[in-house]
């Protein structure tokens, strides 16, 4: 693998700093990375992985998921990679590339030689558990216990994606056992966490909160060893604590230039808060906002998710184009609203409290966990309403009458099912909509959802009959790691997922 894929903390600082805790004050010129101490590495390890998930992984997972399409009217774009389904190696290799690289960082505190850091290295088992599972989820077998060897091993071994996943899952254990069982001598976590700011009983409940999502991205398995193995991991979460406050980042964004700006309000608005040309490309989907504006329960939340025109959100079918070129695209299209664009300094979000309680839903309604999964349902609906800072009216009781939208335990289990993944993706459409996706192919339900083309005049024919599974390999590892990498074709993609993927 190629040297660029192992960086020591230090140079992560180049990249990102947003306050003084962020500055590396050596006595020597070029300091080593043992020299680097856990607390001096850990902001800047939070935030540049952050980075990629909010940025890059938003765009995927709403390109893909239909939540967004291209503002025609303004750009003749009508089909991109992600319409045609014409992938390459190259599509979306900044997931792997900034997931990959920069989870570098937690391993590097996590084998740090400093005594007394036993927080820091528990925080990052934990953001490198949250992180590896999106590589394990969108790539399945990718370099894990010879991964961030640096020139030691420039060209790591694969491992297999559910072994990975088991792993993951004792790191998050070994993690909260440290939480549990603090060491006088630990040298406290203060500012420099910008997530928690050092809060370690908050780290616990964001554990518990990844290990149950962890677990349940496994639910559709059915063999034996499997069910076995989840009924355990589950037995131990039946007294958690799970999230019930959005788990928030900000290192200190602010627009004082431009590499202190949230990243995410950074795509949509420039240091003067002027929109940026990915701001004027992108716009509704009508896919999504038909749903958003359904006459029985029209949702409080489109007016900040989208902008509202004549009352209603506007969208546009992907893979249409505008009525000059002679498509049926509306004019104007509503485009991004203020969930994505407040301020520079607005938070990023780690994992919000409305995930936890759906996913806390889910498990209840599977029967992992004790609760009630409506109430749980409810929570995690009227959190998102707070967190996007709106009220939700009749809203909630509104949807308890609409199947595949609202929870009634009058209702199937899998239309229950199909209405926490709907929550979740409104929920997540401007925080991680690439869990969203991951989550949709885990259901199945990522196969009802329209390709680019469906219901345009004279569109085109989508080229695959459903979006892939997972993705390719990068170039970056292709050319670094080329004896290692498995074999995949294109074709191979849209049938074939990671283990957890049950066709």
């Amino acid at each position: 693998m190629k040297k660029l894929k192992y960086i020591v903390p230090a140079l992560a600082f180049a990249f990102f700093s947003c306050e003084d805790y962020l500055d590396v004050n050596s006595p020597v010129d070029n300091p080593t990375g043992d020299q680097v101490t856990p607390n001096l590495s850990l902001s800047a390890a939070q935030t540049q992985t952050y980075r990629t998930l909010a940025r890059t992984g938003n765009q995927f997972g709403n390109l893909f998921l239909n939540n967004w399409g291209y503002n025609v009217n303004a750009f003749a774009v009508t089909n991109p990679e992600e319409f045609s389904l014409s992938l390459t190696n190259n599509t979306y290799a900044g997931i792997w590339d900034g997931l990959y690289v920069n989870t570098a960082n937690f391993t590097n505190i996590i084998e740090h030689p400093a005594a007394n850091y036993e927080n820091h290295k528990a925080i990052a088992k934990i953001l490198k558990a949250f992180y590896f599972q999106y590589l394990v989820d969108l790539y399945g077998d990718i370099p894990y216990t010879e991964a961030h060897k640096g020139s030691n091993n420039l060209t790591p071994e694969y491992d297999d994606d559910q072994a990975i996943y088991r792993d993951l899952v004792v790191q998050i254990e070994d993690a909260i056992n440290t939480i549990d069982n603090p060491v006088s001598a630990t040298i406290q976590v203060g500012a420099e966490d910008v997530i928690f700011g050092g809060n370690m009983g908050a780290w616990k409940t964001f554990a518990n909160t990844l290990k149950l999502r962890i677990l349940l991205r496994q639910s559709e398995m059915t063999d034996g060893e499997t069910t076995a193995y989840l009924a355990q991991e589950f037995s131990e979460l039946q007294d958690a604590t799970f999230l019930t406050t959005d788990a928030t980042i900000n290192p200190g964004y602010s627009n004082s230039n431009v590499e202190q700006m949230n990243p995410y309000y950074n795509l949509w608005r420039d240091i003067n808060g002027e929109p940026t040309n990915f701001y004027r490309q992108f716009a509704a989907s009508r896919y999504f906002v038909d749903n958003l504006n359904d006459a029985s329960a029209p949702d409080p939340r489109r007016s900040r998710i989208f902008t509202l025109i004549g009352g209603n959100v506007v969208g546009v079918l992907q893979g249409d184009s505008s009525a000059t070129n002679g498509g049926t695209a509306p004019n104007p299209i509503s485009q991004f609203g203020p969930a994505a664009t407040s301020s520079a300094a607005m938070d990023g979000y780690m994992m919000l409290a409305a995930e936890s309680y759906l996913l806390q839903s889910e498990a209840a309604l599977r029967g992992f966990i004790p609760g009630d999964a409506g109430a749980l349902f409810n929570l995690g609906v009227a959190a998102s309403f707070n967190q996007m800072a709106v009220a939700p009216g009749t809203y909630i009781s509104s949807i308890s009458g609409i199947p595949n939208k609202g929870f009634n335990v009058g209702f199937t289990q899998e239309q229950n099912l199909r209405a926490i993944m709907y929550q979740k993706n409104v929920a997540l459409t401007h925080v991680n909509a690439m869990e969203v996706f991951i989550e949709y192919t885990r259901t199945g339900f990522i196969d009802e959802i329209p390709l680019a083309g469906t219901g345009v005049p004279n569109g085109q024919i989508p080229p695959r009959a459903n979006r892939m599974r997972r993705l390719l390999y990068p170039n970056s590892e292709i050319v670094g790691n080329s004896a290692n990498v498995p074999p995949l074709s294109l074709d191979a993609i849209f049938t074939q997922g990671p283990f957890w993927f049950v066709d």
